[in-house]
Formats: C-alpha cells, structure tokens, sequence
C-alpha cells in the first residue's frame, strides 16, 4: 500500500469513527422516545441504502439460508437499539456507548461457540482491564446510585450483546452467499437487515404505545443526520478503510468512537469527571483494545468499498 493510499484510509477510518461517536448525542438530540428514534433511524437508512443497491448494483435473489441469518441479525440489532437508546437516556451518551463497545468480548465468544475459534491469553486481559476501569468509573458510587441508573448500565453492557449478534448474522449470511457463489453486494444483505430491524422497531413502537410523530423540524433533521450519516456514511468510510489496515490498528482507531461520544457528553451536558472517572475511561478502552486483537479480521463481516457495515 502505497503512503498516500495509507493516510487516506487512516483519515477515512477516524472521520467514520468520529462520525458514529456521535451517534449517542443524535439520540438524545432528537426528542423522541428511544424506540420511536430507532425506529426513524432504521427506516430512513433503509431508503438510503435500498438506493445504493438499486442505482450501484441492482438487486440479486438470495438463497434461503442468507434469509434465515438476516432476519437472525434484524433481531439482534433491533434489541441492541431497543435497549441502547433507553440506556443513552438513562445514563448519557458517552458511558452508554462505552458500554455498548464491550460487544467486543461478546463477538469473542460467539467466535469460540460459533466459529470454533479459541481465545489468547490477551482476551482475557482486556476483559480483566475493561471491568476494572467500569469499577473506576462507577465502582465508587454505585451504591448510592439509584435503581434506574443501574438499570441503564446494564441495558448498555445488554446492547452490546444484540450486536454482537448482529455482527455474527451479517458474517455468516455472507458466508451462505459465498458457498453459493452468488453475486450478492453486502449493501443488499445491509439493507434487508435494516428493514427488519426498521419492522421490528415499529411493531415494538406500537406495543408501547409511542406516537411515530416527530415533535418539529429540529428533531427530524437530527433524525436525517442520525441515519444518513451517523448509520451509513460513517460505516461506508470505515468499511473503505478497513481493507487497508491492519487489525491492530482499526481496533485502535475505533476507540475515538467512545471517546468523541464521552467528550460530548461532557460538553453538551456540563459536568465534571473525577481523575478516578478519567483514569477508568482511559482503562476501560485499553481492555477494549486488547481484547479487541482477538481475532478481529475474523470475527468482523467482511467488507469491500462499496459495502457499508451498519453499526451503533
């Protein structure tokens, strides 16, 4: 890979990484109930990405079991929204997200019970170093924090497990179009998996009882920029930019996810972490980053520059 092509995708993989660390704000900025939001941001990257495939590659019939696992990644990614958005309101965007980002560990697991893969002794250092900065930054105050608070942690730590959910029916509907060789672009397999998800957040909206208005034009343009760009355009950059970096490095360059949504947080939402709550942070995503070594080319779907890899 020649220098210029190096730095570009490096400056593609921390646009997109900052791009979707603000996810969390969206949310929040849009006025709308967690289910409803998720539902508005689902259905509008469906339309988005339904274009993509109609004017870049036009539609290809799927076989059975490529169906079978998307609907598989349609539920778990709808009850990852389902319970990260009610835990961004609860504990804020940038601890949510943190949260969410232990998908990491689960992916790992999935990758011992799913793929037959096996776990190196750094797996289970970063788990180690991970809960240890979540003990820094709510260790101290967790027994004086209130049962809602509590509940908003575990939603988070929950989410991530929908996702990692999520990551394993896009690989292994990949897997299934691949054993067929069909002709099947990932953004076409994206875009069903969305629309499930966008179906299951709007029956769930239901249930509750949740009005699908959007309050004004403010909270329908957050919603606009919270799918087109925050759901699809910053996943398009780091699908680009993965095909050109190591491991290693997309693990690290990820981080800036959680880190743009903390600083957010903090700056949106006046207050003032403690040394203690930095120092966790700090220690939090240097468990994500090890354990995140393990394996990753494996356990993330493939991708290819013209196919965006939907994420939180």
């Amino acid at each position: 890979m020649t220098e210029p092509a190096s730095r570009a995708a490096l400056t593609q993989m921390l646009v997109g990484a900052a791009i979707i660390g603000t996810n969390g704000m969206m949310v929040r900025l849009s006025h709308t109930s967690p289910t409803v939001s998720a539902f508005w941001r689902m259905l509008i990257a469906t339309i988005v990405l339904a274009l993509l495939v109609q004017f870049r590659h036009g539609w290809r019939r799927m076989p059975r079991k490529v169906w079978i696992w998307i609907a598989v990644a349609a539920l778990a990614f709808s009850s990852d929204l389902w319970m990260w958005h009610r835990s961004i309101m609860i504990v804020g965007p940038g601890l949510s997200t943190l949260l969410a980002n232990a998908q990491v560990f689960f992916m790992a697991m999935a990758g011992v019970l799913v793929f037959g893969e096996h776990l190196a002794p750094r797996f289970y250092a970063g788990l180690l170093c991970a809960f240890f900065g979540l003990w820094l930054l709510l260790g101290g105050d967790w027994a004086t924090l209130p049962a809602s608070y509590h509940w908003g942690v575990w939603l988070g730590l929950a989410a991530g497990i929908g996702y990692a959910g999520y990551n394993v029916g896009i690989k292994r509907s990949q897997e299934e179009v691949a054993k067929v060789h069909a002709h099947v672009p990932v953004t076409q397999v994206l875009c069903m998996a969305t629309a499930g998800c966008a179906i299951l957040l709007g029956i769930a909206a239901l249930v509750e009882g949740d009005s699908f208005a959007i309050p004004d034009v403010q909270s329908a343009l957050v919603l606009v920029v919270l799918a087109v760009f925050g759901h699809c355009l910053g996943w398009i950059l780091i699908s680009r930019a993965m095909q050109s970096l190591g491991a290693g490095m997309v693990g690290l360059l990820l981080l800036l996810q959680p880190i743009v949504a903390y600083v957010l947080d903090i700056l949106v939402y006046p207050h003032t972490p403690t040394s203690r709550q930095w120092l966790g942070l700090a220690v939090s995503l240097a468990g994500i980053f090890i354990a995140g070594l393990q394996g990753k080319k494996k356990l993330l779907p493939d991708a290819t520059p013209e196919a965006p890899a939907t994420g939180q």
